[in-house]
């Protein structure tokens, strides 16, 4: 939903036009899926990441996201919905030789560029799920983005939900907050990253990382306290899947499908299914109509938007740029903490997505998405402590083994998958380096956080607890060491 929407007012005509022209848009993407030249795209990767704006001295948020884009007047750089966010997107790369080692790169020298320039206005830019700094009162809708799409995304949400959110998430402590707006589904910052895929191997790759997003997740989490309440070790997950859940809490027995979901269900042929599926379940909020265009490969881009406008936790992705091509986006990654421990997760991503591809049939016809669904929500809420449903090795049925007893017996296959790639070995031992080491110290963004607000909790109140556990945060992701190596 990043590309830019010029009106936020709505006629009954243009919802109607705009349903018409999702249907047509349907039946192009299946013709084009099945040209050859969606089938011959060498692998390619690619990344968002998304940064939170603090103040230098409580660290709370700091809404400068204009000032900064003007400062530093990049063309991958972009606004996010709330005036203390930022996203820059990263420059796509080959998947084979050094892909990750070119994406680090990229990100470290523009990262030190831009924190130069928050510095200079008394700022700093974090890389972290959610800030736990983060009150009820930065989520009004003072805090919002002066963006026609973002007025747009807000007054469609408000028609189908209403004005109000209400947040209840049940962790260690208990957050129960109430407010107006969408500024809420902005406190999530995340790095998404892309992975192109061939169409004919689009549903078993995308079943794989459905599969695996589990483990991945808790390995990643980075997000365990929102306004000093310790939470899930993902809180992210749960925090935005009510900020933007539009559907009514009433008596009845069935409930409109939410617009934030792990999804529903395996693929079972290819990625236009899950196209498809959104169009068939989801009312469009903003019906912008676009003029016509002759391209030889079409933009969809009412479907795109559309397409934009529902957050499953992976994504396919079409794009008409080179041709044409598909996308699986990996949505479920926090930002942070570091560069390098952000690599080493969209490493472990794709890997156990390609890696697992070629085997996915056998584990799918013994794990019900479901029971899959409920691994992923476990690892969100309890990190490496989650407890998984698994099918069993020797005999039938499926039984329930703590998620690092899979993350270890699946490791290897991860590197496989990278291997598959054809990323060269030395790139893949520096960030298994990492991973390994995380796995092996249980040291997630999400503990270290946990484990620091703690130590100060003991002689300082809630908001200073938070805000020195945070200034010593950007302390070490300025160092750029892994999580695992933070003391």
């Amino acid at each position: 939903m990043g590309e830019d929407v010029y009106k936020h007012a709505f006629t009954p005509a243009e919802h109607q036009e705009f349903s018409v022209r999702l249907e047509s848009q349907l039946r192009e993407l299946r013709e084009l899926l099945t040209q050859d030249a969606f089938n011959r795209r060498e692998p390619s990767i690619g990344a968002e990441l998304e940064l939170y704006l603090v103040d230098n001295d409580c660290h709370l948020p700091a809404a400068v996201n204009e000032e900064l884009l003007r400062l530093a007047n990049h063309p991958q750089l972009t606004p996010e919905l709330n005036r203390y966010n930022l996203e820059f997107n990263l420059s796509p790369v080959a998947a084979s030789g050094k892909p990750f080692f070119a994406m680090e790169k990229e990100l470290r020298e523009f990262l030190d560029v831009l924190q130069g320039h928050a510095l200079s206005i008394g700022s700093n830019i974090i890389p972290i799920g959610i800030l736990p700094t983060l009150k009820n009162e930065h989520l009004s809708q003072a805090y919002m983005t002066d963006r026609a799409r973002y007025h747009g995304l807000a007054e469609g949400i408000c028609k189908l939900r209403g004005k109000y959110f209400h947040i209840d998430i049940n962790g260690k402590d208990h957050l129960i907050m109430d407010g107006e707006g969408v500024t809420v589904e902005g406190a999530n910052t995340s790095f998404q990253v892309h992975l192109r895929v061939a169409a004919d191997e689009f549903a078993q790759v995308f079943n794989a990382a459905q599969l695996t997003t589990p483990m991945v997740l808790a390995m990643a989490a980075n997000s365990p306290l929102i306004g000093g309440m310790r939470l899930w070790q993902e809180s992210r997950i749960a925090l935005f899947k009510q900020s933007i859940d539009l559907r009514e809490h009433g008596n009845s027995d069935w409930r409109q499908p939410a617009r934030v979901s792990f999804g529903h269900g395996w693929v079972r042929e290819g990625a236009w299914e899950l196209f498809a599926e959104n169009v068939a379940l989801y009312q469009p909020i903003m019906p912008v109509l676009y003029a016509p265009e002759a391209r030889t490969v079409p933009r969809l881009p009412e479907l795109s938007l559309h397409h934009g406008t529902i957050w499953p936790w992976n994504r396919a992705v079409y794009d008409a740029t080179d041709g044409g091509h598909l996308r699986i986006e990996f949505r479920a990654l926090p930002a942070g903490p570091t560069v390098i421990d952000m690599l080493a997760n969209a490493a472990l991503s794709i890997g156990w997505a390609v890696g697992l591809a070629d085997s996915t049939d056998q584990h799918l016809a013994r794990l019900p998405f479901h029971f899959a669904e409920l691994n992923f929500y476990r690892a969100a809420q309890h990190g490496l402590d989650a407890k998984v449903i698994w099918s069993r090795k020797r005999a039938g049925g499926v039984e329930e083994i703590p998620i690092v007893d899979l993350i270890e017996e699946f490791l290897p296959r991860a590197r496989i998958g990278l291997e598959m790639l054809g990323i060269d070995d030395d790139e893949i031992d520096r960030l298994w380096h990492v991973i390994e080491r995380r796995f092996e110290t249980r040291r997630t963004g999400a503990a270290w956080q946990l484990r620091e607000y703690e130590r100060y909790r003991e002689s300082c109140d809630l908001d200073e607890a938070c805000s020195r556990m945070l200034a010593d945060y950007i302390d070490h992701v300025m160092e750029g060491n892994p999580v695992a190596d933070w003391c």
